[in-house]
Order: C-alpha cells, then sequence, then structure tokens
C-alpha cells in the first residue's frame, strides 16, 4: 500500500484512508485529515440528524477550489458493510426511476465519506419510510441584506409559528443565511407541509414587505430575506446541521440559541458563520442544540 494510505478500523470496520495532507480549503491550511477529524469529532451530535435518511454529498476530490460534483447514487467502491436504500426518484434529468442511496447511520460510514472529500452532507425533511418530520424554511439574504437580517426574520418567524404550537430551531447555514427547523409529526404529506409553509411565509411578506419575499424570482430580493418555503417539498434537500461547508474557510451548518439570533438581528453580536473548530467547542459548551429535532412534533394547521 502507498506510504499516503493506511487501513484504519473503527467500530469494527476497516476504511482505507488516503492523502491526509491534501489541502481541502488552500486559503485556510484546512487539510483533509482535519476534515475527516472534524466529522470524527462532530459524529456524536451529527449522527442523530443524518440517521434513516438517505444523504446526498458534494463531492471536492482536490479541494474547494477545484472541480466539485453533486453525489445521490452510490460511490463506485462502496463497502458492503455501508447502508444502501432504493427509493425513487421522480424527475431525474438522467431518467433514473430509482437510486442506491448512502444513509449515513454510523461512524465508519461518515469517515468514509469524509475520506472521498464529501465535505458537505444534504439530507430532506423525511426519513425512509415515512412522512416528512421536519419542516424547513430557507432564510436567504438579498445583498446588502446578510445574517443579521436574517435573524430579525427568524424571530419574527418563530413567534408566528408559536402561535401554532410549532416550535423552531435555528441554525447558520455555514454560509450567507440560515434555516429555521421545526420537529413536525410525519404524519403528512410534504404538499400539506409545503403549502402551510408557504402560508406563514406569505403572511410575514405581507407584514414587512420592504424587508421579507417569499417569492423566488431573483430580480425582487435584493436588500430582502427570501423565506424559501419550497424546501419542503419531497425531492429537496438542506445542509446537514454541523455539515462542513465549501468556502474559502471551513465553516459548518451551526445550531444557535434564540438569545444568539436575537442578539445578531440587533447588532449585539457579530453576524458570522462559524469555523470548524468554533462549532466543536460550541457543542462542548452547549451539546446539540438541535436535539429536539429528533423527539418528533405536532401536526401542522391545515
Amino acid at each position: 500500500m502507498p506510504r499516503d494510505r493506511f487501513v484504519a478500523r473503527i467500530d469494527g470496520r476497516e476504511i482505507e484512508i488516503s492523502n491526509l495532507d491534501k489541502l481541502m480549503y488552500p486559503v485556510a491550511g484546512f487539510t483533509k485529515g482535519e476534515v475527516i477529524d472534524y466529522y470524527t469529532r462532530i459524529a456524536p451530535v451529527m449522527l442523530p440528524h443524518l440517521r434513516g435518511r438517505p444523504a446526498t454529498r458534494i463531492r471536492y476530490p482536490n479541494g474547494v477550489e477545484g472541480v466539485h460534483f453533486f453525489e445521490k447514487n452510490k460511490p463506485g467502491g462502496t463497502p458492503d458493510w455501508v447502508r444502501l436504500e432504493t427509493l425513487p426518484v421522480p424527475g431525474s434529468t438522467k431518467s433514473r426511476e430509482t437510486i442506491e442511496f448512502v444513509v449515513v447511520d454510523d461512524l465508519p460510514t461518515l469517515v468514509w465519506l469524509a475520506n472521498l472529500a464529501a465535505i458537505e452532507l444534504h439530507t430532506p425533511q423525511w426519513r425512509i419510510g415515512a412522512g416528512p418530520d421536519l419542516m424547513v424554511v430557507d432564510l436567504d439574504p438579498g445583498a446588502p441584506a446578510g445574517l443579521k437580517e436574517c435573524c430579525a426574520v427568524a424571530t419574527l418567524m418563530r413567534d408566528r409559528l408559536a402561535d401554532d404550537g410549532i416550535d423552531a430551531y435555528p441554525k447558520t447555514s455555514g454560509k450567507k443565511g440560515m434555516q429555521l427547523c421545526c420537529p413536525v409529526s410525519g404524519s403528512q404529506d410534504a404538499e400539506v407541509v409545503s403549502a402551510y409553509a408557504k402560508k406563514v411565509a406569505d403572511e410575514l411578506a405581507a407584514m414587512v414587505p420592504g424587508s421579507i419575499t417569499a417569492k423566488m424570482a431573483k430580480a425582487i430580493r435584493p436588500g430582502k430575506i427570501f423565506i424559501d418555503w419550497s424546501q419542503n417539498n419531497a425531492a429537496k434537500t438542506t445542509v446537514t446541521p454541523y455539515s462542513l461547508r465549501a468556502g474559502e474557510r471551513p465553516t459548518a451548518s451551526a445550531p444557535l440559541t434564540w438569545d444568539e439570533v436575537i442578539a445578531i438581528g440587533t447588532g449585539e453580536m457579530e453576524a458570522r458563520q462559524f469555523g470548524a473548530d468554533e462549532v466543536l467547542a460550541r457543542v462542548e459548551q452547549h451539546g446539540d442544540l438541535l436535539a429536539g429535532l429528533c423527539e418528533g412534533g405536532p401536526a401542522v394547521p391545515t
């Protein structure tokens, strides 16, 4: 075996690890070994949000400045111990009716994907064999609006959802915006959940039309926060909590406390995304701020 490759044994599984010194984030000097280390250390809080969900990946074989590709189906050479689920993919651009998806249920699978330079992991709002158990709204800022303005809108949306008995958990996107994740019953179709999310988004846009839009047209987004309710379409995925994101530095999708959201929205706390080391430190301090997402929630009003 070449000197830059070795076999690691994790929880009884053998995984070939390679090129630990390869720069994945050249500007930050962050290596593939550090990507694997991050995912290994964040696994205890990340895995509950991955389990039972088909995972799609964005892979960067030569780092975030190189060519990348989006991957749904299982990679070539997938070990036989990796959980695979064959699921329908209506509307596939490659005319495939089904795909064998990878399901990240354990640490060995997460490390195996990290070694494949799967820097970003994305998951749907449903678990295999069930309806959506999450409602997600993506708050996407149109410049010059940014994360500060997203947080102000997030607080409005939290209060509106609370009127219907729905809890909202905030997290940064790891890029420029943020998401609110809401546990729901899992007993309703995605169309019902999506329609409810659109209804609330339209209400808030009508309430503050100068700052919020629920319309997808990019021409009307500058200076506004787009509440993307369409994330609840059954075919859509959202960046998984704690996933790294591709950019100049290794930021991650980080849970926030509501006190932090309010402080960012009022300018009392800096509006920024968190790096991998900071996210790990935050988990040491707070544990998993999104643990409530795995406990189930109510049906959305119809």
